[in-house]
């Protein structure tokens, strides 16, 4: 058996003037002389102080740490599965791949995702890459794996060669579609994935006065560069016997901030709490016209 074999990513580009960056061993520079150092962790920060919104955006090392122990416990584990299983079901035949987890978070998705691909019997080149706009997230994905290039950056400009990436996925993010376009090579990929009416109903019905449901924040249906070309669901239940593992819940999700503080005092006391998780999955072709 051959399995696909990892390579480092060549593909990142000067937030500055676009241009390709080289690595030159513990820091990056472009043929303009802009240069980036590469952290002790392994990421480089390629996030112009003129593109925050501000001085430590994204999640905070508290969301990264709760986001962390929550995953790790692999609740979310067939959401990890089914994602990998569609990653490699759209990949072409061609000899080298690059995907990128646009908004990676604490990394536990693309990791999953390299660990398929580390048993796919297959001869390619892969490289795989991560970006979030969360310093104290990158430094989290960094400590998962050095096979992959972390990068602190934004999705709407994201700091990778033009046509340099075949399959970008966006797990509960906040996805680009125009930033997407920058990078993606014709006819390349982009999976969303994004929770389903009923996604943790039961947690939403203890912190909301009032019963609500996911909406999806997708309106990609309408941009005319992408293409659905599949859907796919997924739905299954979870049991978290710890308080500990219920506060990391919701302090990973953005209901943390919307909750009332009745609900949230309601929380504080559970011991137990059995969810419904329901997942789409988006996927799209990108139509670049020539």
């Amino acid at each position: 058996m051959h399995v696909m074999n990892i390579i480092p990513a060549h593909n990142l580009a000067c937030p500055i003037d676009k241009l390709e960056l080289l690595n030159k061993g513990n820091y990056y520079q472009c043929a303009n002389g802009h240069s980036f150092d590469i952290a002790k962790q392994g990421y480089v920060n390629l996030l112009p102080v003129q593109h925050k919104k501000s001085k430590n955006p994204g999640d905070s090392k508290a969301m990264v740490q709760a986001r962390t122990n929550f995953l790790d416990g692999d609740f979310y584990k067939p959401i990890a599965d089914q994602l990998s299983k569609i990653i490699f079901s759209q990949l072409s035949d061609e000899n080298e791949h690059c995907v990128l987890d646009a908004g990676c978070g604490e990394g536990y998705y693309l990791h999953q995702v390299m660990n398929v691909a580390q048993a796919i019997d297959n001869t390619s080149n892969i490289s795989f890459l991560g970006i979030d706009i969360s310093k104290p997230a990158i430094i989290a994905a960094s400590k998962r794996t050095k096979q992959a290039s972390w990068v602190v950056g934004t999705n709407s400009q994201p700091p990778f060669l033009k046509q340099s990436v075949d399959l970008i996925f966006c797990v509960f993010g906040f996805h680009s579609f125009c930033g997407f376009k920058k990078i993606l090579k014709p006819e390349g990929k982009l999976i969303l994935v994004e929770p389903g009416e009923k996604h943790l109903q039961e947690l939403r019905n203890i912190i909301y006065a009032e019963p609500t449901t996911e909406k999806s924040k997708d309106k990609s249906d309408k941009d005319a560069d992408y293409s659905l070309i599949d859907t796919q669901t997924l739905e299954f239940e979870i049991q978290l016997n710890s308080n500990q593992k219920i506060l990391d819940l919701l302090s990973m999700t953005p209901h943390l901030f919307r909750a009332n503080t009745e609900g949230k005092s309601i929380i504080e006391n559970m011991d137990s709490l059995s969810l419904t998780t329901d997942i789409i999955f988006k996927i799209f072709e990108y139509k670049l016209e020539i």
